[in-house]
């Protein structure tokens, strides 16, 4: 698999953006936050995962809990073949979902009602 097609994935979710950081790291946000990582300079990948599904994939060959973030279940794979192809789009998406169902929602335009007046917190006196 190649980058692009790894690119067009991840851009084909809703709402999701992209963009260069660190360098050459490409990330794809849903939010403002990050659900999967692709280094363009040495072709990697990273992304989250469920806790049985880091388990699971740590455990196999070119992949290993990723830099800094593996304690939070993301991985990195060493190569972008690490998985087979159809393997991995589900793990993408799965991470998209995880992070989207953190991710801030987007304002709706409304505005909030104002706090009723009179209602303070009471507070004990020494």
């Amino acid at each position: 698999m190649k980058v692009d097609e790894i690119r067009e994935f991840c851009l084909a979710f809703p709402e999701a953006k992209e963009n260069l950081q660190w360098g050459d790291d490409l990330c794809f946000k849903i939010g403002g936050k990050i659900f999967t990582i692709v280094w363009l300079d040495n072709p990697r990948l990273c992304f989250k995962c469920t806790p049985e599904t880091f388990a699971e994939l740590i455990e196999r060959e070119d992949i290993r809990p990723a830099p800094y973030v593996g304690r939070y279940k993301w991985v990195m794979l060493d190569r972008l073949d690490a998985v087979r192809w159809d393997e991995l789009q589900e793990l993408i998406r799965v991470s998209y979902e995880m992070v989207a169902a953190k991710a801030p929602k987007k304002k709706s335009g409304k505005k909030q009602q104002p706090s009723k007046s009179g209602t303070r917190k009471k507070t004990k006196r020494n």
